[in-house]
């Protein structure tokens, strides 16, 4: 018994020191999305005429990415590991804003919206550390470490729209050039960190531990729990995206905000989407994960109540905040049940195909969000996180009358 507690031990204090660097190239690869989306449409809506209905296709193109990347780094985690997965993920992410920032250079819509699904693919790769964590970590420290890589996202939260406020004119005339440019030291940076991490490999933990049998996918994602945990993830993001992408729009074409506000405004949303990592956890722990996603929706609703009682930018700013904390509770409970869904030599198969349905519907909201904004207008966009809320809500609701809430996995 005294040499199993002080393996636990060990395994929990090894846990801690690769969920702390995974954590930090959390926070330095995840600046790449606050920083696109902060300026990623405006950018697009600059390149194109008279019909700016296209104006987040580059958005669209960097969600679009990211399932891109969810199936690339599957492939690259199989023949390269972990570790140089994450690493050639970095490598993506700057090749990416140098071509974006060529893009601009040159007018060219369609180049900048490619070099975006680079950046994109890039998030792809980042967006796998989350489960890396959990993968890595102690059954009951699971929450807490997919909770402080979340969490890394505040520095993500300053450096993405600081650097997007601060670069945007190096480059004049060409404006929004020099920001993209800087997602080269940015993801370089990444890497850097990357390379002193430790990752354990599929034979380690075939050694550690005697597994049954891995499942089929079909098997798996069939099951009520990780099918809700999925589905309550998925409605989470995309809704999160949906308003996200069309906010800067709202402020700066619609009302008439500089685009340093919207950037600001974006950045305040992102620092409450990873702010409350903190102690997310800790709240699935004492209270469960489904309590957690039902919190998030409720606060989603939130968000809508505060944008359609105006257009001042304390309505856009609260609404964003709101927005970013809905889907932190929401994201992280999703996330929670579906980690707690599979074994761990069914990850990445599940993972796989989790991300990939995710970032797909994620990369759908994104595009149909400018659509949305040119045809309807900034009301309807928040219009639509009612019903699927309300939908959410009432499958969570279903999974805890099945069974008894589940703690911490």
């Amino acid at each position: 018994m005294d040499e199993a507690v002080e393996r636990q031990r060990i395994d929990l204090s090894t846990a801690r020191r690769s969920v702390f660097l995974l954590a930090g190239t959390q926070a330095i690869l995840g600046s790449a999305t606050p920083l696109t989306v902060s300026i990623g449409a405006l950018a697009g809506y600059q390149l194109l005429g008279d019909d700016k209905s296209l104006a987040t296709a580059p958005i669209t193109a960097f969600n679009l990415g990211t399932a891109v990347g969810a199936v690339l780094i599957a492939i690259a985690s199989k023949f390269l590991g972990r570790k140089a997965a994450f690493m050639s993920g970095g490598m993506l992410g700057a090749i990416g804003g140098g071509l974006a920032a060529i893009a601009l250079f040159r007018g060219d819509f369609w180049l900048f919206a490619f070099a975006l699904l680079l950046v994109g693919s890039c998030a792809g790769f980042t967006q796998k550390i989350r489960f890396a964590a959990a993968d890595i970590s102690p059954k009951a420290y699971k929450p807490r470490a997919i909770s402080w890589i979340l969490g890394a996202g505040i520095v993500s939260a300053i450096v993405g729209p600081q650097l997007s406020i601060a670069a945007k004119d190096w480059l004049a005339p060409v404006t929004f050039a020099g920001a993209f440019l800087m997602l080269i030291p940015l993801c370089l940076a990444g890497i850097c960190i990357m390379a002193f991490l430790r990752l354990p490999t599929k034979a380690d933990a075939s050694l550690s531990t005697q597994q049954p049998p891995a499942r089929s996918l079909r098997e798996i994602v069939v099951t009520q729990r990780f099918m809700i945990g999925m589905v309550c993830g998925i409605c989470t993001y995309a809704l999160m995206t949906f308003v996200m992408t069309g906010a800067p729009l709202a402020m700066v074409i619609g009302c008439g905000f500089p685009t340093e506000l919207a950037a600001l405004g974006i950045q305040w949303h992102v620092l409450a989407m990873f702010g409350p990592s903190f102690f997310t956890g800790m709240l699935i722990t004492r209270f469960g994960a489904e309590k957690v996603v039902a919190a998030g929706l409720v606060t989603l609703m939130g968000c809508a109540i505060v944008a359609h009682m105006g257009v001042e930018l304390w309505n856009f700013w609260l609404a964003l905040v709101l927005l970013g904390i809905g889907w932190n509770f929401g994201f992280i409970g999703s996330t929670t049940i579906v980690a707690s869904s599979y074994r761990p030599q069914e990850a990445d198969k599940v993972q796989g195909f989790h991300d990939i349905v995710l970032f797909g519907t994620v990369a759908l909201s994104s595009f149909s969000s400018g659509k949305v904004f040119v045809t309807w207008g900034w009301s309807f966009i928040n219009l639509v996180i009612w019903p699927v809320a309300i939908f959410c809500l009432l499958l969570i609701l279903a999974l805890m009358l099945r069974r008894p809430v589940a703690k911490a996995n």
